[in-house]
């Protein structure tokens, strides 16, 4: 790793340690006191992770990525290459700063980043996530383990070659302001004034609180903005989605299409007036809840209408057009269970796709390419089995799933048949 890599690793360990501290214990240990007890950790954090750092290397093997690292528990890791979903290269403000980048690997099956190399200059990070795609890709292909190494002129950063799309950051800012977030923040000023108003006066430990209470209130509409600030999709000569995006960290991914894994379309209550939707992936090795996880699926439109939408589908799914999709809803004994959103639901077979759709308030698409399924389920719960129902779940390696919520029992089994038959149909012709 680069030299400066001790120092940048950490400045984010310090910045987490002085939040986790309290303004109590501001107050308590006063200015003084509170600057010699963080300086006193800064020190203690920069002489590990220089010790970190020192112990910490990798190598390309064949078609495995081997990481070394710890001192008194070493810890080597072979990555397989022909694991790996994404390879994403990441800027945060300091790596900006000082000219260097961090590499991340996603793979099948991560419960979290499998390799982040931090910190390589701009170039070695670019030269080795080139290096890395190339060799997943001869090995998915089987063809010869000799891959060439990158040209000393090529580009350190991938750019896209055919653009595909650019957010407007007018309509990323008015998007992120029609949220539930957005429309209860006067609510929560107006109470905060009127405390203020009623108490007459306040400690400072009241109105640090209070302020860092309204800040936990803006900071996910804010931290979307500065994540997708000038998102920009395209493709590069070998026809990989490229995303660029991010204002404090900017973010470059190469993701190749045949590892995406479903596309979700999604229409929050919010945005409907406007006639804005959008678009995300599910990545294997990207799963998990949205909420505040980095390992969530992955953006590929933040905003946009439906013309874009389509577009975009179609590039990243060829043959699929958004607008004709067809589902069937649930049949009407269902209502028991969905005694109000019951239309809302739906399923349907497509040539290429495994679609379904759900959600009163916020409305989603699913669309699962049947290349991509890795299991299909038939579930029942107890008052399904009364009514005669089950849902059908489509699993895939990104740990989503296709859902038809209940169908039929009869309809079900036919379904999952089909979506079986499919499966094995499209991985063959994919062959």
């Amino acid at each position: 790793m680069h030299p400066l890599s001790p120092l940048l690793s950490g400045a984010k360990s310090i910045v987490v340690i002085v939040a986790a501290l309290s303004w109590q214990t501001l107050s308590q240990l006063g200015t003084t006191h509170f600057a010699m007890l963080v300086a006193i950790l800064a020190v203690g954090v920069v002489i590990f992770s220089v010790i970190g750092w020192y112990n910490t290397g990798y190598q390309v093997i064949g078609r495995e990525l081997r990481i070394a690292e710890g001192l008194i528990w070493r810890r080597n890791r072979a990555i397989p290459l022909d694991r790996l979903q994404s390879v994403e290269l990441r800027r945060p403000l300091l790596a900006q700063l000082t000219g260097l980048a961090e590499l991340r690997l996603e793979v099948v099956g991560g419960g979290k980043t499998e390799a982040p190399l931090a910190y390589l200059t701009v170039r070695e990070a670019g030269l080795l996530r080139e290096r890395l795609l190339a060799l997943s890709a001869r090995t998915q292909a089987g063809q010869s383990a000799s891959v060439a190494e990158p040209a000393a002129g090529a580009a350190a950063v991938t750019t896209a070659q055919a653009p595909l799309y650019r957010v407007r950051n007018r309509d990323l800012l008015i998007s992120q302001l029609l949220t539930p977030q957005a429309f209860f923040l006067p609510i929560g000023v107006a109470w905060v004034v009127t405390q203020f108003v009623m108490e007459g006066s306040w400690t400072f430990v009241g109105i640090a609180s209070t302020v860092t209470a309204m800040a936990g209130v803006l900071l996910q509409p804010i931290r979307r903005v500065l994540g997708d600030w000038d998102f920009q999709l395209g493709r590069d000569r070998d026809r990989r989605l490229v995303l660029h995006y991010g204002l404090v960290e900017t973010r470059n991914q190469v993701v190749p299409p045949f590892r995406v894994q479903t596309v979700r379309v999604i229409w929050p209550f919010l945005w409907r007036k406007a006639r804005w939707l959008n678009l995300r992936l599910d990545i294997a090795g990207y799963s998990g809840p949205e909420p505040g996880d980095d390992k969530n699926s992955d953006r590929l439109m933040p905003v946009g209408d439906i013309a874009t939408a389509r577009s975009l589908v179609a590039a990243v799914l060829p043959g699929v057009d958004l607008a004709t999709l067809a589902t069937s809803p649930p049949p009407a004994r269902a209502r028991w269970l969905h005694p109000i959103g019951l239309r809302f639901y739906g399923a349907g077979l497509t040539p290429d796709v495994f679609v379904t759709r759900q959600g009163r308030v916020t409305r989603e698409v699913s669309l699962v390419p049947y290349a991509r399924l890795q299991s299909v389920r038939v579930v029942q719960g107890p008052l399904q089995r009364r009514l005669g129902l089950a849902t059908v779940y489509a699993d895939t390696a990104g740990g989503r799933s296709g859902v038809a919520r209940d169908r039929d029992l009869a309809e079900a089994w036919a379904l999952a048949e089909q979506l079986a038959v499919r499966a094995r149909a499209a991985r063959v012709g994919g062959s």
